[in-house]
């Protein structure tokens, strides 16, 4: 088996990035859903509530982000890996509040312009404890912004199989996915309980739930039935929807695309 992609997300449900190579760490791979857009409330935005926000892409430069429209990628707006702004505000992610830094007003302006409402962009300081979920997570890990765990395994056959099934077959990027893994069956990722990758070793600790943002078509920001309708037939325990692996990291390290991946239980 082999390590075929390797996706962060730097802003929660902004563009992704694909990566050569990734360094890991207890909240998610660095850079990963370290920043988050919320509204005046300081609740957290995504496409569920925005789906534009599918339009909104993410560089990695040197010292920080730019964020761009897909559609004019010359306008843009450049979040530094250090924020400008040092306030602290209290933040809400799902049923988690935590202390978050704002950015600074200028990236503020232009997201709330791209988007058609007044939003904020955030920032998780290293400081700021968000604790998976203790059913799952036994160790106390830490997450980031991501919904629930520090990182999500697909493998290529899974949606291999999917997309046999689909009327039409829809891309990886609508599952979001960390680490995408080539040389196995459909579904092999439910039976594994650890993997290495490179000199990194993490458990999977349960099965993902799936949401309607996979229904957001990522290149045109479109809403519709599937992939869900058609994974709900063969794909449903327990009225959720199961497609990918929540992972934690069990022995930090660097992955590269082309590692080999190892089930080691």
């Amino acid at each position: 088996m082999i390590l075929s992609e390797i996706w962060i997300y730097p802003v929660k449900s902004l563009g992704g990035i694909r990566l050569t190579e990734a360094l890991t760490e207890e909240k998610g791979l660095r850079y990963d859903r370290r920043w988050m857009i919320v509204d005046e409330n300081g609740l957290f935005q995504t496409q569920r509530f925005s789906p534009e926000m599918a339009l909104i892409d993410v560089a990695l430069q040197a010292g920080g982000l730019k964020i761009f429209s897909r559609n004019n990628p010359e306008n843009y707006t450049l979040v530094p890996f250090e924020p400008v702004s040092k306030e602290t505000i209290s933040v809400k992610v799902w049923n988690d509040v935590v202390d978050a830094v704002t950015v600074s007003d200028a990236v503020d302006q232009w997201l709330s312009a791209e988007l058609g409402k007044t939003v904020r962009l955030v920032m998780m300081p290293e400081n700021t404890q968000r604790k998976a979920d203790p059913r799952y997570a036994m160790h106390d890990e830490n997450v980031s912004f991501a919904d629930g765990f520090p990182f999500l395994v697909i493998s290529q056959a899974s949606l291999d199989d999917l997309n046999s099934r689909l009327p039409e077959p829809v891309s990886m990027a609508r599952f979001r996915p960390n680490f995408v893994i080539t040389g196995t069956k459909p579904f092999a990722e439910d039976e594994w309980k650890s993997i290495t990758i490179g000199n990194a070793t993490f458990e999977i600790v349960k099965p993902c739930a799936r949401c309607i943002m996979t229904t957001i078509n990522p290149a045109t920001a479109e809403k519709g039935v599937e992939p869900l309708k058609t994974l709900a037939t063969y794909r449903k325990i327990n009225n959720k929807i199961l497609f990918g692996q929540n992972v934690v990291a069990a022995a930090f390290g660097i992955v590269k695309a082309g590692d080999e991946v190892t089930v080691t239980q």
